[in-house]
């Protein structure tokens, strides 16, 4: 708890610019950008709009400062035309913010796996946050190596049979081909009784994307909350990601009170940042 006191002084400007503006269209102020001035980055992986349009989650954005974003289906279906993508990338790039990367895309059947590739492919992004089918794994490595887009496979905790923990994809895909890689979503490796400090530096290798969220313990049914309130030591997981100089983006996924969420992504955000700027 001490620790937590000690980097929310640290964050109190960052959650302030964030939380102050009294309406959502308000652009941040400038020092809030300036935050991630850093070498670790920040986004949001884009479930964390599930209750929003791309404007709102745009404006919402702007306030926090983060201009990262993992897209989502449903802001940009998977099916959607060049001209419905290029719409969608000029209102992110008009906002600020830059898509980049595509998912979570969960793909059950070879035609999903050619659907999300065309997807990142008119997307003009250069990875994909996705969830093959084992079965799957061998052809989309074939993807992979047509397209040279990578795919960040994402675990889902310990009530996911397919993949619990980034161990689970690891050892699926070690062999394969360098552009398979991993999402590590912090909070579901916590639940499956993984720290996320460990398993980052033991699979840095194929580390390509991060979900950054807290929860409430080490167990199956913990629940999401603010980052920092939780168990997850975040000054350990960020000293573990400066030891592995990770170069991708640190996406935080809110997940707490989606339908009214601004006040604990700031509070997420403003924390995050502080043990940045600290540690």
């Amino acid at each position: 708890m001490n620790n937590r006191r000690h980097f929310l002084r640290n964050a109190t400007l960052g959650i302030a610019s964030a939380a102050a503006v009294p309406m959502i269209t308000q652009a941040f102020a400038p020092s809030a950008a300036a935050a991630d001035a850093v070498d670790l980055p920040l986004g949001f992986a884009g479930f964390s709009f599930l209750k929003f349009d791309l404007d709102k989650s745009i404006a919402m954005m702007k306030r926090l400062g983060v201009t990262n974003l993992s897209v989502k289906e449903f802001h940009l279906p998977l099916n959607s035309n060049q001209e419905a993508i290029d719409a969608v990338k000029k209102k992110l790039t008009d906002g600020g913010i830059s898509m980049y990367t595509v998912g979570v895309v969960y793909m059950r059947s070879k035609e999903a796996v050619d659907q999300a590739f065309s997807y990142a492919q008119k997307c003009g992004v250069g990875m994909i946050v996705g969830v093959p089918n084992a079965e799957l794994l061998s052809y989309t490595e074939q993807k992979v190596k047509e397209t040279n887009i990578r795919i960040a496979i994402h675990n889902h905790g310990p009530e996911d049979k397919l993949y619990p923990s980034p161990k689970d994809i690891y050892d699926r895909i070690k062999d394969m081909d360098p552009r398979m890689g991993l999402c590590i979503d912090i909070g579901h490796t916590f639940r499956a009784g993984v720290l996320p400090e460990k398993a980052v530096v033991e699979y840095k290798d194929r580390l390509f994307d991060l979900h950054i969220k807290d929860v409430t313990a080490m167990q199956k049914d913990a629940k999401v909350i603010e980052i920092g309130r939780g168990a997850i030591n975040f000054p350990a997981f960020v000293k573990a990601l400066r030891k592995i100089k990770y170069s991708g983006i640190c996406s935080i996924e809110y997940e707490k009170d989606m339908s009214d969420p601004l006040a604990g992504m700031a509070e997420s955000v403003g924390y995050f940042r502080g043990i940045l700027k600290s540690s």
